[in-house]
């Protein structure tokens, strides 16, 4: 988390104090660093969890020893065939650890008044919950790429546009990770209430609808700033590797 934190979740700090500055929004978002440092810590453990297999290829490891340690003597025997059952262990204790944040991801969003602001930290959001649902309890991740499909990222983008289609969203992907848990998983007790957590939060605060009808020239808006959340998620983890000497 303190590596995280260094890496992303000062990045959410600083965009808060300048969206707060600039009096796009409220004070309080750029005050509460505790949620701004939650905008980033998920964003980067679900790129953490997700890109196992691509940094254990290119001798990188960010998985944290305190969890790994746990299901193996190193972190790439988890990619051993015959260590496929801990290994699955070890990635949904690390998706639960992720989804801690999803309540101050809610939080946050809810209070951006400003629209191009709220695309902008929305639809890197639902696009980590989408990527956590796909990893969670997945072989795959140990043997290839776990990626959503590019129909369903843009489905995520257009409809990512209001607080209360995001969680809708949180809902959806919360609701699929439910219905895989493994009751013999160490983690499934965790698992289970950070899902309940998270469908409280979505259902308590409106209607799960998505705002529809939006002009084709407001889509390709959104459309932009979605590709530029991800280019500058890519920029983060490319200045992380610089930094960390890879």
């Amino acid at each position: 988390s303190q590596y995280c934190h260094y890496v992303a979740g000062l990045v959410g700090i600083g965009l808060s104090r300048l969206f707060s500055a600039s009096e796009l929004e409220d004070a309080i978002v750029g005050e509460d660093t505790r949620l701004s440092n939650s905008m980033g810590l998920f964003l980067q453990k679900t790129n953490i969890i997700r890109d196992y297999l691509e940094d254990q290829l290119e001798g990188r490891e960010f998985w944290p020893r305190e969890v790994w340690s746990k299901y193996g003597k190193k972190l790439s025997d988890l990619a051993k065939a015959e260590n496929i059952v801990p290994a699955v262990q070890c990635l949904n204790e690390l998706v639960t650890n992720a989804l801690q944040h999803v309540p101050d991801v809610l939080l946050y969003l809810s209070r951006l008044r400003n629209q191009s602001v709220f695309n902008f930290c929305a639809i890197p959001q639902v696009m980590a919950i989408a990527t956590l649902a796909a990893c969670y309890n997945n072989q795959q991740v140990f043997k290839g790429v776990v990626k959503i499909r590019k129909g369903q990222a843009v489905t995520l983008m257009m409809d990512a546009t209001n607080i209360q289609a995001v969680r809708a969203i949180m809902y959806q992907y919360v609701n699929e990770i439910y219905q895989k848990i493994p009751l013999t998983d160490p983690s499934s007790g965790r698992t289970q209430n950070i899902v309940t957590t998270v469908q409280k939060l979505s259902l308590s605060n409106g209607p799960l609808v998505s705002r529809n009808g939006l002009s084709p020239i407001y889509l390709s808006c959104a459309m932009l700033l979605a590709a530029l959340s991800w280019q500058y998620l890519s920029t983060v983890q490319a200045s992380e590797e610089v930094h960390t000497g890879q």
